[in-house]
């Protein structure tokens, strides 16, 4: 294997885009539709550092941004479509027995009150409450890499209320008001019933205390690592018959030698230790799978700890349990990418098709580069006996 092999030097970028507008296009359906998205696109790739009707006009070699503008709020087309075959793009080229999915929620500042979905509400990304919107996203990540493949805007009570507002942004009629667990319960349901292969499903506390998502995952048979909450209340039976505790109880009754240092994956300064200890719930009502609950105890602050139930086929290790956790960080990590390179805060329409349109582009956008950076490990992971046959002697 030469150098050029293993660091994508090889890689037809033009040749790959382009297979990826073609897989695209039914989404869009008129020729003209097609050539906007496919500079939206391109656009979103270049190296413009705000990725806006005007610059990515520009990028196109447009002289106004009509057709960008009009893109994501005039023309006719399909981003829901748009999303079922970005999924399918990104799971063909990641795609694995033992991926996973992983659900999060991610702001996007916003100043104004037009924007849909826009309001006073808690923003992760800022830490705090401030003016935003909020979406629902959901990733799939393997050994090949990672990339989100499904997305929703969360519509706030007081707009989901407000008919007024709702007619200006352009909010569907049949759509009302939906908590964010019942989205994810929803986006993960229509991925499995896609077919996409999944060893676990992941989320962090917001999404694994709600009891109706947990319940639809173990209906399916789907396991899944879910943080919880310190103090919520579990409920088990013993011989002393029924137990009531909470996750942090059940962590200061373990003896020192339950714990086992475990990595939760690689860092950005090496593996990420953790001690990790669990305690068992006992056998799950379908057959083949137990429940656990999780604990994850940092090394340098014993008092820093966090907790996940777990729903596993049965005879699963600590280890495997401990390496699901900790890749609910890959959705992170798209999130970064995808704002910071390719403009997925970026969105300048303040309608509901405009937003979805916007997000499912820039996850088109998103998809390609992960499945560049897939082939290029699938063409390390080959023999190193084994030379391509695309390459000249």
């Amino acid at each position: 294997m030469t150098v050029a092999e293993w660091t994508g030097t090889l890689i037809d970028w033009k040749g790959s885009l382009k297979v990826l507008l073609e897989k695209l296009a039914p989404a869009f359906g008129r020729v003209e539709t097609r050539w906007s998205a496919s500079a939206f696109i391109e656009g979103l790739l270049s190296p413009a550092e705000r990725k806006t009707g005007w610059m990515l006009a520009e990028q196109a070699g447009l002289a106004r941004p009509y057709r960008i503008q009009s893109l994501l709020g005039r023309s006719r087309w399909s981003a829901d479509l748009l999303r079922d075959l970005v999924r399918d793009y990104a799971v063909e080229a990641l795609g694995d027995r033992d991926g996973v999915l992983v659900v999060d929620d991610t702001g996007f500042l916003k100043k104004g009150q037009h924007s849909v979905g826009v309001a006073r509400q808690y923003s992760g990304t800022a830490g705090r409450i401030e003016s935003c919107q909020i979406g629902v996203f959901l990733s799939y990540a393997s050994r090949f890499g990672h990339a989100l493949i499904d997305r929703q805007l969360y519509l706030p009570e007081n707009w989901a209320s407000d008919p007024e507002r709702r007619a200006k942004a352009q909010v569907p009629e049949d759509f009302a008001f939906t908590t964010k667990p019942t989205m994810a319960r929803e986006m993960v349901a229509r991925t499995l019933d896609a077919g996409v292969p999944c060893a676990w499903v992941l989320a962090d506390a917001a999404y694994g205390g709600d009891s109706r998502f947990r319940r639809m995952l173990e209906g399916r048979g789907q396991a899944y690592v879910l943080a919880v909450r310190s103090n919520h209340t579990l409920r088990f039976v013993e011989d002393e018959g029924l137990i009531q505790s909470n996750p942090e109880k059940l962590a200061d009754q373990l003896e020192a030698d339950q714990w086992r240092s475990l990595t939760a994956g690689k860092g950005s300064k090496g593996p990420r230790l953790y001690d990790w200890a669990r305690v068992s719930l006992g056998p799950a009502r379908e057959e083949g799978f137990e429940y656990w609950v999780l604990m994850r105890r940092s090394q340098s602050d014993p008092t820093k700890l966090a907790y996940y139930f777990a729903y596993a086929p049965t005879g699963t290790s600590l280890a495997e349990l401990a390496g699901a956790a900790g890749l609910r960080w890959t959705i992170e990590e798209c999130f970064l990418r995808a704002k910071d390179d390719l403009g997925l805060d970026h969105c300048e329409a303040r309608s509901w098709h405009g937003w979805h349109r916007h997000v499912s582009l820039v996850m088109a956008a998103a998809a390609f580069l992960a499945k560049l950076s897939a082939d290029q490990r699938r063409v390390a992971f080959r023999k190193w006996d084994k030379r391509s046959p695309n390459v000249a002697a």
